[in-house]
């Protein structure tokens, strides 16, 4: 385990500890501060944790008086047009500038930057690479590897990161704790999640000492959609399906829905969340037509079947309660054989005791990251 250590600033604290502080490894710390310019990179498909870790960092390292780039191979969503700072993020590095450190976050494995990877493979073999992640997943790709399964967010993690190097929670006018906030909000549905920890909620309070507008977050992220989203999400709840009495649940999101509502991709973030409320449920799956591909969003009942043994049949990977895949077959092919996948390990699972069988409130599905 690479060592930690205490806050390298006047950093001070309103609800975190110098325990907090000091599970942030010595050497993130250190590639952090003697680099001078960095390119921060997130994954495909941004949601808030991936977007608000990758800002998070630039943001740092600016404090520290380097020069930070923010990347996403993709455009960031119109739902977080409301977050500052996020119009800085560039779908590819800046050619003017000789990086001298990469830090990828919130990426189980490299290969979910996409382009950003695809497009300058030689950037990404001959410059160091930092990994900060949370998914159980993540075998390491980076000099150093900062891999918490602990943290509820990636966000949490540059929260901590932010105290080490002793960066100001609100710097960046404010736009530092903002983002940083985002990021656990939306990986913890609002702190309802089985992944908030008290850890988890000594950085929602540090954030929300620093000025982070908590209220204006869990309202724009979880209680403001737009008509069209809610559509979207009628549409493929229409067609939901169940197998094994009800024990395996899953939908499917095709072209024409995004085309008969106007929604993007984007808008169905949140769907599988929904599905993942079955009462019966201990699967559930949201599938993704992407032509000749399938994406495949996957919600498990705690102490049922591990999420990432399913999706890491297909090679994807997230945590054991929320995982995701992208397989390369169409989606009906696709479809055929996760759901024989997902019954062959529901079956596998011992009969469950028999008052829980015959209690009134049966367990919900959970659910953790929505970037799975």
């Amino acid at each position: 385990m690479i060592p930690g250590g205490a806050p390298d600033g006047p950093t001070a604290l309103a609800a975190l500890t110098a325990l907090d502080i000091a599970s942030v490894p010595s050497a993130v710390v250190q590639r952090i501060r003697e680099a001078r310019t960095v390119m921060t990179v997130c994954h495909r498909d941004p949601e808030a944790d991936a977007l608000g870790s990758a800002l998070a960092t630039a943001l740092m390292v600016e404090h520290l008086g380097g020069r930070g780039t923010p990347v996403c191979a993709d455009p960031v969503p119109n739902m977080y047009d409301f977050l500052p700072q996020l119009e800085r993020f560039r779908q590819g590095p800046d050619p003017e500038l000789e990086y001298d450190l990469i830090v990828v976050g919130d990426c189980g494995e490299l290969e979910r930057v996409g382009s950003v990877l695809t497009d300058h493979a030689d950037l990404f073999g001959r410059v160091p690479i930092v990994n900060i992640d949370h998914h159980v997943s993540n075998r390491g790709f980076g000099v150093v590897d900062w891999v918490d399964a602990e943290a509820a967010a990636t966000c949490e993690m540059g929260t901590l990161l932010a105290g080490r190097l002793g960066v100001p929670f609100g710097a960046a006018d404010g736009a530092l704790a903002a983002n940083l906030m985002a990021g656990v909000v939306i990986d913890t549905a609002n702190f309802q999640h089985p992944n908030t920890t008290a850890r988890t909620l000594r950085v929602a309070s540090e954030l929300r000492a620093a000025g982070a507008p908590l209220y204006e977050i869990a309202k724009r992220l979880y209680r403001t959609k737009p008509n069209l989203q809610l559509q979207l999400f009628g549409r493929v709840l229409a067609r939901l399906e169940t197998s094994l009495e009800g024990r395996l649940v899953w939908s499917t999101l095709l072209p024409d829905d995004l085309s008969a509502t106007g929604a993007t991709a984007a808008h169905s973030e949140g769907l599988i969340d929904l599905l993942a409320q079955s009462e019966s449920g201990e699967v559930a799956i949201v599938f993704k037509d992407l032509g000749p591909t399938s994406r495949i969003s996957v919600r498990t009942k705690d102490g049922g079947v591990d999420a990432t043994v399913l999706t890491g049949r297909f090679g994807g990977g997230g945590h054991a309660r929320a995982a995701g895949a992208t397989i390369d077959r169409p989606v009906t092919e696709a479809r055929a054989v996760v759901l024989a996948e997902a019954e062959r390990l529901i079956r596998a699972l011992p009969d469950p005791e028999p008052s829980a069988a015959a209690s009134p409130n049966p367990g919900r599905l959970t659910s953790a990251s929505p970037d799975a």
